[in-house]
């Protein structure tokens, strides 16, 4: 591709070469008083990718066999729905996403045994991009479950909720009697990142718990977090919040670079 600072057309902007360091729609140019017509249509398919993430279905076969590869406690993950019943009430209805739905409740609340006592409860749901899941949710877990295969945690079953937001992992922790639930959802589609994954952690879950409750880690993909980086911070935050009780505003995440980058890495963004 040419250097639009070549072009004699257009009107290029000083900033063009900032352009390396960001996904951000910097230095576009123009072309008289008008955008230029490669950077109108990049937005145009950017927008597309954004909305296409929002509606596209969750494949939860494919999910599910890429689960049994990336966390071989597995099992058979459980399959959930929230009480939003279609994707057209869970945009228009949040708290309804928060909920599950009764057969979901009842399948919790009649496994085997009932639930038993658990360290951690891994909850995967599309959130506003089920993208974001198909692609980031199993090789996160694989380099989590790494890091936690030579330490004595007790694992609830995976579960995957269907329109599900986050506070719907409080529910699915209460049932299954976790300490710790984590939830994988898939966030808010940007016009330079539609797959964006996040992670929420709590301790104690319960119905009605508000989000000061929580850790987040986010903008977890290959363009962003890199799953080794998560895995590493939410090992650590895991641990702390194991050893402390505790987690959400109370606990901070005190990692370095150092910590999470792999050797010879070095932040994607400017400081």
């Amino acid at each position: 591709m040419s250097d639009p600072t070549d072009d004699p057309i257009t009107n290029a902007s000083p900033w063009h070469a900032l352009r390396q360091f960001t996904d951000a729609r910097i230095a576009l140019g123009a072309a008289g008083i008008s955008q230029q017509t490669g950077a109108q249509l990049d937005f145009q398919l950017a927008h597309a990718r954004a909305r296409d993430a929002v509606h596209l279905p969750l494949d939860t076969n494919a999910l599910t066999s890429a689960l049994q590869a990336a966390w071989p406690a597995a099992g058979h993950a459980l399959l959930l729905h929230s009480a939003a019943e279609n994707r057209h009430v869970y945009l228009q209805r949040p708290d309804l996403g928060r909920r599950l739905d009764a057969p979901s409740r009842a399948m919790l609340e009649g496994l085997d045994g009932g639930p038993r006592p658990c360290d951690l409860g891994i909850v995967i749901a599309d959130g506003l991009s089920s993208y974001a899941i198909a692609q980031n949710a199993a090789p996160f877990l694989a380099a989590l479950y790494a890091r936690l295969a030579t330490e004595a945690w007790t694992l609830a079953p995976l579960t995957i909720v269907q329109q599900g937001r986050v506070a719907v992992g409080d529910e699915v922790g209460e049932l299954l009697g976790a300490k710790i639930v984590v939830v994988l959802i898939g966030e808010r589609p940007g016009l330079s990142a539609p797959d964006s994954m996040g992670i929420y952690m709590t301790w104690a879950p319960r119905v009605g718990l508000t989000d000061e409750r929580r850790n987040c880690i986010s903008n977890v993909r290959p363009a962003g977090l890199g799953y080794a980086q998560a895995a590493a911070k939410l090992h650590y935050l895991l641990g702390q919040a194991q050893a402390r009780q505790l987690t959400g505003v109370a606990l901070k995440d005190e990692t370095t670079d150092e910590d999470v980058l792999p050797r010879g890495g070095a932040p994607k963004f400017l400081l």
